[in-house]
């Protein structure tokens, strides 16, 4: 499309300023790179000096030698002004946007208006464009993410996505993540909201201890809570933290019973639920807008679930578990040089979360290969009942979680079996990866499938260690059709 205003930028000025650039860079440069060149005749070297070229037209900026361009940074609530001398050529090779002010310029200064966040770090933002590298802290990344999308720098916005999704578990005094998401869901970056939102999910408990949590808003509050892949110590620790939230937010009516009918109250046991409606101020007041839950939730840890299942839908949230990591429902399993040799564990867990199933126990055996063969391919137990995994070098990680025993109490109960990964990352511990696989799978087919276990250094061992916690989630399912 053909560009109607303002004066076309003549040739020679470009070519002018590259001189510039290039005669001011011109010194012979002491450290040279010699590398062969691939294809090329002969005893023919390639002279690599490039970092010694971007730390001259770094100082370009610096000293302003050479510059055509003023920038003007007027900060849109005071009256400061920052001033950047700048060149167009360098300007224009970095951002189409200073490339359309430049052609529809009257003179040599560019007026800027930025908001102060913006305007602090305009100084920084511009160095990025003259020598490709940029210092960021966590409380940076979205300012320089705005400045990056405004002028259309791409590659410096892909980057601060890309730090942002990889610093999820960095300490900061007041939280990130939060703020992060808000911002992923304001510009519609739907890969970097996602990742906040699943961090915020497998990482739920230490989430709800950090100053973080009063923050979160309404939308994501109420996303979090219709999720079943959260990962927290119980039930009970997602109500009692729904009061804190609520208690200091002081939402409106409607919102505090939307959040409380969020609650799976099916999960927490009968003697927390009694404790709740003496004690718990949140369920008093507002105890009439969830009064039909707890009732069938006192229904639910009273009644046998087959019995239950004849009237009742037990596939709904109510009665369908989260991810517990509370002794019920799993167990932790460190296991030390992983690479070394096969290991098998023994836990036990609570038949189902009913209070009808709260007293009988289910034993689960689970076995650890750094190399092995699906199940098709091996010999799965001995003459003495143990699992016997057929081993190979050519293998990869498995797992496998099977029931020690069958039992008649198991009718009208299936299984979710899940293996949560932890790593270290910043220095925290954190949830790397969540693998799930249901009763009629002995195994997770992906499980750790792209890990490097033989490396030390991988982000999948902590310490050396691979840190698991294998969960058992009971689900009971219809047998009849609900009568109405």
């Amino acid at each position: 499309m053909e560009r109607s205003s303002g004066p076309e930028i003549p040739t020679w000025v470009c070519v002018a300023s590259l001189l510039v650039i290039v005669n001011f860079c011109s010194p012979a440069v002491t450290a040279a790179a010699l590398k062969p060149e691939p294809g090329s005749e002969l005893g023919a070297t390639v002279l690599n000096h490039s970092m010694s070229l971007v730390q001259r037209i770094e100082s370009l900026l610096a000293m302003g030698n050479g510059s055509d361009v003023t920038l003007r940074v007027h900060t849109t609530t005071t009256d400061e002004v920052k001033v950047i001398q700048a060149h167009g050529l360098v300007l224009t090779l970095q951002s189409d946007v200073f490339e359309e002010m430049l052609f529809t310029r009257q003179n040599s200064t560019l007026v800027l208006r930025e908001t102060p966040e913006c305007a602090a770090l305009f100084d920084k933002f511009v160095r990025y464009l003259y020598c490709g590298d940029i210092s960021v802290r966590l409380d940076q990344a979205i300012t320089l993410h705005k400045l990056a999308s405004k002028y259309h720098v791409w590659a410096l916005q892909q980057g601060l996505t890309q730090y942002m999704t990889q610093h999820l578990s960095s300490d900061s005094p007041s939280g990130h993540v939060v703020g992060w998401y808000n911002y992923a869901l304001q510009i519609g970056d739907v890969s970097l909201r996602d990742s906040c939102l699943q961090y915020l999910s497998w990482n739920l408990s230490s989430v709800l201890q950090s100053e973080e949590w009063p923050s979160i808003s309404e939308d994501l509050l109420l996303s979090l809570l219709q999720r079943s892949d959260l990962i927290l110590q119980s039930e009970l620790e997602l109500y009692e933290a729904l009061e804190t939230w609520i208690n200091q937010n002081q939402p409106v009516s409607a919102t505090v019973q939307r959040t409380l009918r969020a609650i799976r109250y099916g999960m927490i046991p009968p003697q927390y639920l009694f404790r709740l409606q003496k004690q718990s101020p949140m369920m008093v007041k507002h105890y009439e807008s969830i009064r039909d839950l707890l009732y069938l939730a006192f229904q639910f840890h009273s009644a046998s679930p087959i019995q239950l299942a004849k009237y009742f839908d037990v596939n709904c949230s109510i009665f369908t578990p989260r991810n517990y990591l509370s002794s019920s429902w799993g167990s932790p399993w460190v296991i030390n040089s992983p690479t070394r040799d096969d290991r098998s564990f023994s836990f036990q867990t609570q038949l189902g979360p009913s209070g009808h199933d709260s007293s009988k126990r289910v034993t689960w055996n689970a076995l650890f290969s750094p190399r092995w063969l699906p199940i098709s391919s091996r010999s799965t137990y001995t003459e003495m009942g143990g699992m016997q995994p057929t081993r190979t070098d050519a293998g990869r990680p498995r797992i496998i979680v099977t029931p020690a025993t069958s039992s008649p109490d198991f009718a009208g109960v299936s299984f979710q079996k899940t293996v949560i990964v932890m790593a270290k990352q910043q220095g925290k511990v954190v949830v790397r990866h969540v693998f799930n696989f249901h009763q009629s799978t002995e195994e997770a087919g992906d499980f750790l499938v792209d890990a490097d276990l033989q490396r030390r250094a991988s982000e999948y061992l902590i310490d050396s260690s691979l840190y698991l916690h294998i969960l058992i989630k009971p689900v009971y399912h219809s047998l009849l059709v609900a009568r109405k």
